[in-house]
């Protein structure tokens, strides 16, 4: 029973709130719910758009004009990209009981994706057979840090004290960001597109996943910041790219939005590395213990252009006299 009633006030001390659970989970199954689709038209199309042949599936388009083309199948691609996010404005809440229960409205990001640490972002995709769905697991560090100079608005109750109607972040806050990540990773169902070019192919895709940031928060008036690696709850995300096939590589560009609503416990503690930092936070959870200053909360909504390069491996070869 001891064990049975931890779990029950460790889910709700480390655990998003069932408010924002609820919500979560509809941002989730809506994504998830999204990708599956894209994955089961896919395959619907790339059923009607092959043929048998010897045995194999080989997949029915033309092959370029005085030239040759093996038509994609089976591949993976490994990739790496940088780009640029833009993070609309979102209101902050932070709550700790006893101490604080204030919302600042409207706090404006700033991605700042060209000074370290950099916007980056990995992936590793699989094309299934006919090459037209595939899936995707992507990982993507953006960042999202408060503007200090900024004059917002306050609601609630600050140390104990009402809070100023307004005031500059950077007298309330020491730190309030996510600049070494706003990390989230998705997996994700993509879908190619009908091409216009032997060389060039459009995809979309939709998928779900977690956010894993660096939460830097420290409001002025606690003992302590947080500065950790920490799971702050799910993401969901839709893309639309072009991709620009060479014989065993392909450069890609790509819009992306994103939505990731967070909710970061308040360790007052400075963290190491990710799968220590989050390991902790999940024994801290499993064991019930309150973040020491309860929990900051926000939702981040983005749009991101972001270019890359891949290398494909088991590709057929691509031949274009």
């Amino acid at each position: 029973m001891a064990v049975k009633s931890a779990v029950f006030d460790a889910g709700r001390l480390w655990l998003p709130s069932q408010v924002n659970v609820g919500r979560a989970l509809e941002i989730v199954s809506s994504f998830a719910a999204g990708a599956m689709l894209v994955v089961t038209v896919a395959a619907s199309v790339n059923e009607q758009a092959t043929v048998e042949s010897g045995g194999g599936v080989i997949e029915t388009h033309k092959a370029p004009p005085g030239g040759t083309l093996a038509p994609p199948t089976r591949e993976w691609m490994i990739a790496a990209y940088s780009g640029s996010p833009y993070t609309y404005d979102s209101d902050v809440t932070i709550k700790a009981q006893g101490v604080h229960d204030f919302v600042v409205k409207d706090v404006e990001w700033l991605g700042k994706p060209f000074i370290n640490p950099v916007y980056y972002g990995v992936r590793i995709a699989r094309w299934f057979d006919g090459g037209r769905a595939g899936s995707m697991l992507d990982f993507t560090h953006s960042k999202a840090i408060s503007r200090p100079d900024r004059n917002a608005k306050f609601e609630g109750i600050l140390g104990g004290q009402p809070a100023p109607e307004t005031a500059l972040i950077k007298d309330v806050f020491k730190k309030l960001e996510a600049s070494h990540g706003h990390n989230m990773l998705t997996l994700n169902g993509l879908l190619r597109l009908p091409t216009f070019s032997a060389r060039v192919s459009p995809y979309v895709g939709l998928g779900a996943g977690i956010s894993l940031p660096h939460s830097e928060v420290h409001v002025k008036t606690d003992p302590a910041r947080t500065y950790e690696y920490q799971y702050a709850g799910p993401v969901g995300q839709a893309l639309i790219g072009l991709e620009i096939r060479l014989p065993r590589m392909s450069y890609f560009i790509e819009y992306k939005f994103s939505v990731a609503p967070y909710e970061m416990p308040l360790t007052h503690q400075d963290g190491t590395l990710l799968i220590f930092d989050v390991w902790r936070q999940f024994a801290r959870w499993w064991r019930g213990e309150p973040p020491p200053g309860g929990y900051a909360s926000t939702t981040f909504i983005s749009h991101q252009i972001v270019g890359g390069l891949g290398v494909r491996v088991g590709a057929p070869s691509m031949a274009v006299d």
